[in-house]
């Protein structure tokens, strides 16, 4: 593995995503983490399911089991079924993650063909790595063969003007505004071919 491939990026990605292992749902921070997602506070949503405050705020710290009515009552208020309330989240993702990353602010890797930029690196157990790439390459020389690794990829060029490398297709050239997707297992590689480094755009799916 090359330090230009994105294998190594992606290696950097999972590792940083922590224990994908299944945990025992607790019922409490699903409550709070559906209520959350809605946006509304302990009031709010105890008002639309008919509870006290005070019990809501039991049910959510696990100090209170609540009864069938209550689930009843709370599965109503949050507009869900009652079997959702037990119910992880699809892929053990939490609803309305959300992680901003000011411009320049990634994490850089430079390498010899490339410079990315990983983006939204607070974010865990992902399912994409998004990541802005300064394309030095010139050449397809410039790279030790093709660049390969899991999942999908999409590409969209930001500046300048590249010629994207695939195994199984003739060379595409793309300017400002062109996208590319495609399966990453293909060998790929991207160079620059205009006058200043080029720019773009990476998205790479981790499942």
């Amino acid at each position: 593995m090359t330090d230009h491939d994105p294998k190594r990026l992606i290696r950097i990605a999972r590792e940083g995503g922590g224990d994908d292992s299944p945990e025992p749902l607790n019922l409490g921070e699903r409550v709070r983490e559906l209520r959350k997602a809605q946006g509304w506070t302990l009031e709010q949503a105890a008002k639309r399911a008919g509870l006290a405050r005070s019990t809501l705020s039991k049910i959510e710290n696990g100090q209170m089991s609540p009864t069938y009515d209550a689930l009843k009552k709370l599965a109503l208020g949050l507009e869900i079924s009652v079997p959702q309330l037990f119910t992880p989240p699809e892929r053990g993702q939490v609803n309305g993650r959300l992680a901003l990353t000011r411009n320049g602010s990634g994490h850089a890797h430079a390498t010899t063909t490339y410079e990315h930029e990983l983006l939204a690196e607070t974010l865990t157990k992902k399912s994409m790595l998004p990541y802005r790439a300064r394309i030095r390459a010139r050449a397809m020389e410039e790279f030790e063969g093709w660049v390969r690794h899991d999942g999908e990829e999409f590409l969209y060029v930001l500046t300048g003007v590249v010629r994207l490398y695939t195994e199984f297709y003739e060379p595409f050239e793309m300017r400002r505004g062109d996208s590319a997707y495609y399966d990453a297992t293909m060998g790929h590689n991207v160079i620059s071919i205009s006058e200043e480094d080029a720019t773009i755009l990476w998205v790479t799916s981790l499942t």
